[in-house]
């Protein structure tokens, strides 16, 4: 079974989700603002989903973004791959020309 359909995450979302949804789309001109590390600037894809920046329940517009249905489900897949191992670190491993 998906995780998704165990999830209480859509329950957890603010009664005016929708409004806040919108607001962030528009702000973010419905452009995925993905950074892309190989030229450090957004996707600029068109956006479809709305982002939490930061996991949990902080759903203030200033943890939200929008993002491309590829790059939102990237994101999700590798928190959700997260939680299954229970390791929680966020970020990259260093490049090991970096390690001592």
């Amino acid at each position: 079974m998906p995780h998704w359909n165990r999830s209480n995450r859509k329950a957890r979302l603010p009664a005016d989700w929708p409004a806040r949804r919108a607001f962030v789309l528009a702000r973010d001109l419905n452009h995925c603002q993905w950074i892309r590390g190989d030229t450090g600037t957004p996707c600029g894809h068109p956006a479809t989903d709305v982002d939490h920046i930061r996991r949990g329940d902080n759903h203030g517009v200033s943890n939200l973004r929008a993002l491309c249905r590829y790059h939102h489900a990237r994101k999700s897949s590798r928190e959700g791959g997260r939680a299954e191992t229970g390791d929680r670190r966020r970020g990259t491993e260093d490049h090991p020309a970096y390690t001592l």
